[in-house]
């Protein structure tokens, strides 16, 4: 299959994901909308990218959707066996260090297809609250403010995010944070789009993915009148 043609049949997330640390807990969140190669065809508007590991950990894929989902479920299937013979939950840098251990055993595989997926995994445990990137090429780092990734929107994200985070942010102006940058990558990314799927992890752990649909302008000039 030629290089061109490869690109136009590997369906992948354009994708904005982010992590940001709050004072009180963290707040992880994504777009739910997919791409086909780099053509920016949607290929699926509605597809999940905020994902509960375990009771206490989430996680947010990016990168080539086979991949992605492939890894997410190894990982799945290998903490719930640790968690069963050692009778004790994973700490969340055990769960990030297992997706870059995955991640960096596939890119060197040999393939016709490059394995390209990128994760970010935040919760809570006996050491508190804690945020990690497991990066394609299977790096870890750990982040104490915020992280994304993802497409050409997550440059805006950036930006943002460096101007509004705060050390002392609660978690409702976190989570009114995350919506202003995603609703930005969103804007001039054509790759992101909503609805958004954001989970807020607090001292009960990870709560229920919620999903959010940014109102319209239209929906705006109505709601005014």
């Amino acid at each position: 299959m030629a290089d061109d043609e490869l690109k136009k049949n590997v369906t992948k997330t354009g994708t904005a994901t982010i992590g940001l640390v709050c004072k009180d807990g963290l707040i992880m969140a994504a777009d739910k909308r997919i791409s086909l190669g780099d053509t920016h065809i949607i290929s699926h508007k509605k597809a999940d990218k905020v994902f509960k590991l375990i009771d206490n950990i989430v996680v947010t894929i990016a990168g080539n959707a086979s991949d992605a989902q492939y890894v997410l479920k190894l990982a799945r299937a290998e903490l719930k066996l640790k968690e069963i013979r050692t009778k004790m939950q994973p700490t969340v840098k055990e769960a990030a260090s297992l997706f870059a251990s995955i991640l960096y055993g596939h890119i060197r595989q040999f393939s016709t297809i490059i394995a390209m997926s990128h994760f970010l995994v935040g919760g809570k445990d006996n050491t508190g609250f804690k945020l990690f990137e497991a990066t394609p090429d299977g790096c870890i780092f750990e982040h104490k403010n915020y992280v994304t990734s993802g497409a050409f929107g997550s440059m805006f994200i950036w930006t943002l995010l460096k101007e509004e985070w705060r050390e002392d942010m609660t978690i409702a102006e976190g989570k009114e944070l995350v919506i202003k940058v995603l609703k930005s990558a969103i804007e001039f990314d054509s790759s992101v789009g909503d609805p958004l799927n954001i989970v807020i992890i607090d001292k009960n752990g990870a709560g229920e993915i919620e999903e959010y649909a940014i109102p319209s302008e239209d929906t705006k000039q109505k709601s005014k009148k």
